[in-house]
């Protein structure tokens, strides 16, 4: 990203940051609050923990109690206020920003009713936690959540060149080229491999079940992270790397589906939110790292992204076979 983009997109991460941790703050002010006008009438230990009917099943220490709580809502908040002014904003940051609401308000509103609770009571066995109160607590953190989304605003999307300033291939009439690229994902193999050798020590150990789902989850991982890229006058085709000699094709997106091409550098991350086959509203790709992309605007309307070397030169050859495909049809 450039430097002027960078400054542009500073303040908005730090106010993200600052929406981000409100309600952890605001959830540490209240638990503290409570804390204080009840802390003479509660009983030590307190009753933390309590089973399905209600009843308690777990104790512990006052200030230990108030201090994991505390913690938690502190160590929570300023994780998330420094994921968010860090990294570059995206949808997945509006996301994030609403399950921390929703967890600060849940986390909160617990403590505060377990508080409650204790001190209302004289001895910490007889407290009782209603079902119905995990389902007030359930609503108040999704109803938190939709907050932190409202106030979150929408994520910018990354600026699109305007129509006619896609490159084309100087190609002879009547002459024909093809590109292609193989791209891969370290992280992607690595986990294949790893899950692939979990299923096998499950079936030697005589878990055959869950054996053979590992075993063949690892594998197809491993087949989709290295593909095979290639342009040409047929349209983008991807196919997995390790199973080009049957001649299996991953997808294929024909020049009749295709508007323009042009290139661009992404973030896996921050536009679609990891590696692999990704879908986000207005767009789809296999993105298996950050940096140069080809990107197709669909006659849908829709974007497909696939992140690739040498993108600039296969948007290039696509727009060419596009120029003729339609200088055809108007013949």
């Amino acid at each position: 990203m450039k430097s002027a983009e960078r400054s542009a997109v500073a303040p908005r991460g730090r106010l993200w940051a600052l929406i981000a941790v409100l309600p952890f703050v605001t959830a540490t002010a209240v638990v503290a609050g409570v804390y204080t006008s009840v802390s003479a009438r509660l009983p030590d230990p307190l009753a933390t923990h309590f089973g399905a009917a209600g009843r308690v099943d777990g104790y512990s220490s006052v200030h230990g109690f108030l201090t994991g709580c505390l913690v938690v809502l502190l160590v929570l908040g300023t994780g998330l206020g420094l994921l968010v002014q860090r990294q570059e904003p995206s949808a997945g940051t509006l996301w994030a920003i609403a399950v921390g609401y929703a967890t600060a308000a849940g986390v909160g509103y617990l403590s505060c009713l377990t508080l409650l609770g204790n001190a209302a009571a004289t001895d910490a066995s007889a407290v009782r936690l209603p079902l119905w109160q995990a389902a007030v607590a359930l609503g108040v953190a999704l109803a938190a959540g939709a907050l932190g989304r409202l106030l979150a605003g929408r994520a910018p999307r990354p600026p699109r060149p305007a129509a006619g300033d896609a490159p084309r291939l100087d190609l002879p009439a009547g002459a024909t080229a093809g590109w292609s690229r193989t791209i891969s994902t370290p992280p992607l193999v690595v986990l294949g491999v790893l899950t692939a050798c979990g299923g096998l020590v499950l079936l030697t150990s005589g878990s055959a079940i869950a054996g053979v789902a590992l075993l063949l989850s690892g594998a197809a991982a491993a087949a989709v992270t290295a593909m095979r890229v290639t342009v040409d006058r047929r349209g983008l085709t991807l196919a997995p790397l390790l199973l080009s000699a049957f001649r299996i094709r991953f997808r294929r997106i024909p020049l009749a589906r295709m508007s323009e091409a042009t290139s661009r550098p992404i973030s896996v991350f921050a536009e679609f939110g990891g590696w692999g086959y990704r879908v986000r509203p207005g767009r789809s790709g296999l993105v298996l790292r950050s940096g140069d992309a080809v990107v197709l605007r669909l006659t849908s309307g829709r974007e497909f992204v696939v992140s690739v070397d040498d993108a600039a030169t296969a948007a290039a050859l696509l727009n060419t076979y596009l120029d003729r495909a339609r200088s055809q049809q108007g013949g």
